[in-house]
């Protein structure tokens, strides 16, 4: 009969062995001390983490940083296709919630006609009065859910879904469109895993 040390020994050694050789979990990323998970689920969809990166305003503030999940298959170019999608922004400085309307509009007029826009106006209104003010550590996540629609959700908590295609092509097109608000921030969102 064995001993008691030895039996502890023998199934300590087993449980670290087992654990040595079990499957990892998918990693998360770093960035600016901002960590995100490599997959996220939308939908009945896992969907990968394509990159993520900084945002600076005037060269020098760190504003946010980015992730974009997007599926592996999906080109760069077709980004803004009717695919499930996920921009997950987390806030290093204090955004007031009606300012963040303030920034979109010029970067919607620039990627949109006056039909388009006047289209989709109804729906940004909506989404616009969704927002709320986030203070740093806060984060935002525009998840796109084909044949549902775009949720916007704060840490976690589902604020609004706005239906359409259409919208999430234009809203997403903010940071991915042909003239997005920050042209560097784009290219690195939408490199792929070899980019990290």
């Amino acid at each position: 009969m064995r001993s008691f040390p030895s039996k502890f020994l023998l199934t300590t050694f087993l449980v670290l062995l087992a654990l040595a050789f079990a499957p990892l979990p998918a990693r998360a990323i770093t960035v600016e001390g901002v960590t995100f998970a490599r997959e996220v689920r939308i939908g009945d969809a896992t969907v990968p983490l394509r990159n993520a990166a900084l945002l600076r305003y005037l060269y020098f503030l760190k504003a946010y940083v980015a992730a974009l999940y997007l599926p592996a298959d999906v080109a760069p170019e077709r980004a803004l296709a009717d695919v499930p999608k996920r921009l997950e922004i987390s806030y290093l400085v204090a955004i007031r919630g009606e300012d963040f309307d303030k920034g979109a509009a010029p970067v919607l007029r620039r990627n949109l006609s006056p039909t388009e826009l006047e289209r989709l106006q109804q729906r940004l209104d909506r989404l616009n009065a969704a927002y709320r003010d986030v203070q740093p550590g806060d984060r935002y996540a525009l998840s796109y859910h084909p044949g549902r629609g775009t949720e916007l959700n704060l840490n976690g908590t589902p604020l609004v879904t706005i239906e359409g295609a259409d919208f999430a092509a234009a809203y997403f097109g903010i940071w991915l469109g042909r003239e997005p608000i920050d042209e560097g921030l784009k290219r690195s969102l939408l490199k792929g895993p070899e980019a990290r």
